[in-house]
């Protein structure tokens, strides 16, 4: 027998009900699959998949959404431009808080990744100096005209990152007051993790030559796990959206920027 409820007349919340019954049951489901699974136009489940994310009855991520317990390692990387289209409130939320901890004469690494590259525009001091491996952040530092040094390798396409050892032996020779960084996944089992082995050592190098690291993270990063670890959870002091559950505020120190 079909569980689902057909037809243009259901109502949103009979609808929610059921992408939220898909998802327990399959753990992923990409838009399409919702679309044909309930009879509905791509538009409508969209905006369903946000809705309850945002009552966090699940999770959305690029292309379609999975369920709050689904705890699968994702070699997956999107796009910047991919990543860009996600969660934007919460990232300009966490990204403006960063922004406010860089102080006059501060040496700091900002790493490749969208949510580092939002808080660029809120940086208020002029006397900074700042190191990046991302290439648009380069040009955004410049544009802003901040001090900006750029480190050489190899240009990762996907992340318009430069990453490999010749960054990572680069980045050695610095010794930064505050680093702040991106993240695929977050979980007290796994660290912070990424999918790229090259990319990990360059933010496993910048974290270890900083005096104190962000992680800036959405809440869609909790319980996460990449391939490859590149900081222990207790290395970072992390910057998020949510509270999350308790279990991490017992492993390290955590600021959440939820809109009061």
């Amino acid at each position: 027998m079909n569980v689902f409820i057909w037809g243009a007349q259901m109502l949103s919340e009979e609808r929610r009900n059921e992408i939220v019954n898909y998802l327990e049951k399959h753990n992923t489901a990409t838009v399409q699959e919702l679309v044909d699974a309930l009879d509905s136009s791509a538009a409508t489940i969209r905006r369903d998949l946000s809705a309850l994310h945002d009552e966090n009855r699940i999770v959305k991520v690029f292309g379609g959404a999975t369920s709050l317990s689904f705890k699968g390692i994702s070699a997956a990387e999107p796009s910047v431009a991919e990543k860009a289209t996600l969660n934007t409130e919460e990232k300009t939320q966490i990204a403006e808080y960063a922004a406010s901890l860089i102080q006059d004469d501060d040496f700091v690494y900002i790493d490749s990744g969208t949510t580092t590259l939002y808080m660029i525009d809120f940086i208020t001091s002029t006397k900074s100096s700042f190191v990046t491996n991302g290439i648009v952040h380069a040009q955004k530092l410049i544009e802003r005209g901040l001090n900006t040094i750029i480190v050489g390798g190899i240009v990762k396409p996907v992340t318009e990152a430069v990453i490999g050892a010749k960054c990572a032996e680069e980045l050695s020779k610095y010794h930064f007051t505050k680093a702040f960084m991106g993240t695929n996944g977050i979980s007290l089992k796994a660290g912070f993790s990424t999918p790229d082995s090259e990319e990990a050592l360059v933010k496993t190098i910048a974290v270890k030559h900083s005096h104190d690291t962000y992680v800036l993270a959405d809440h869609s990063k909790f319980d996460a796990i990449s391939p490859v670890c590149f900081a222990d959870i207790h290395d970072c002091i992390i910057i998020t959206d949510r509270k999350p559950n308790k279990k991490y505020a017992d492993k390290t120190t955590i600021k959440n920027v939820a809109a009061k």
